[in-house]
């Protein structure tokens, strides 16, 4: 099957396309190299014609509800638009365990995509995950001897778990939410910073903060946990510790 990937360079990206390859699918990598631009939706139906899939997880991390709504508004409704106009079957969609929970900027810039998706003119599948074992890093890599980290409970989950889960959605039919895939568990995220720190032989020191209002008890009270069933993902946060110690070592 002829599959795109928006999104298909980035962190989550980079592993649906291996995992596409892997299973004898052809990966179709939607990108401004090949000429595409989601913002725009240039270039967008002539790269996805023959595309029978399309899966999204394009990115931008935006904290401004009116940035993160445009952005994902904007690719997703473009996606969409090109996909009916090239012919594609399925249309994919990555997104938060309690986006309708959390009213946060950049939560409700996925809300939206999820409105588009779930309402649009595509057969549709739309997978919630949790926070993803990279999530800290980000933060560390900021400027400065001090880290502000949110108080988070979480179940932190693989990305390649994920992109694998994607992939096995892709041949099944659409028109629906599946459950959402969550890791083997729960651990604060302001822990899971400090011992990415560690790993990495980093010394900033990590200040963790509980965001204010609804937001913040939404965010320590389990909001971010799935409710009801789920798909446990097999990869470990002990594991991708063990990556970063030996990418550590490996350049030591």
């Amino acid at each position: 099957m002829r599959v795109a990937v928006a999104g298909g360079t980035g962190a989550v990206g980079r592993h649906v396309v291996r995992e596409l390859e892997r299973s004898g699918h052809d990966a179709v990598v939607l990108s401004r190299g090949a000429g595409v631009d989601l913002m725009t939706g240039d270039g967008l139906v002539e790269r996805l014609k023959g595309c029978e899939a399309i899966i999204d997880v394009s990115n931008q991390m935006l904290l401004s509800k009116k940035a993160a709504v445009r952005f994902f508004g904007t690719v997703t409704t473009n996606l969409l638009d090109a996909g009916v106009r090239a012919g594609a079957g399925h249309f994919l969609a990555l997104s938060i365990v309690g986006v309708d929970k959390v009213d946060a900027g950049y939560y409700m810039g996925k809300r939206r995509q999820e409105e588009l998706v779930s309402g649009g003119p595509l057969p549709w599948t739309i997978l919630r995950a949790t926070q993803f074992h990279e999530f800290a890093e980000p933060l560390l890599d900021a400027r400065g001897p001090f880290v502000v980290v949110p108080k988070m409970l979480c179940r932190p989950v693989a990305t390649a778990d994920v992109a694998r889960r994607l992939v096995e959605l892709v041949g099944r039919p659409g028109g629906r939410y599946v459950p959402p895939i969550a890791g083997p568990r729960e651990l604060w995220m302001q822990d899971m910073a400090k011992q990415i720190a560690e790993a990495r032989g980093d010394r900033k020191i990590l200040i963790p903060v509980r965001l204010p209002g609804r937001v913040g008890k939404a965010m320590t009270g389990g909001a971010l946990l799935p409710q009801g069933p789920f798909t446990e993902a097999s990869g470990t946060f002990e594991e991708h510790l063990a990556e970063l110690r030996a990418r550590r070592s490996a350049v030591a």
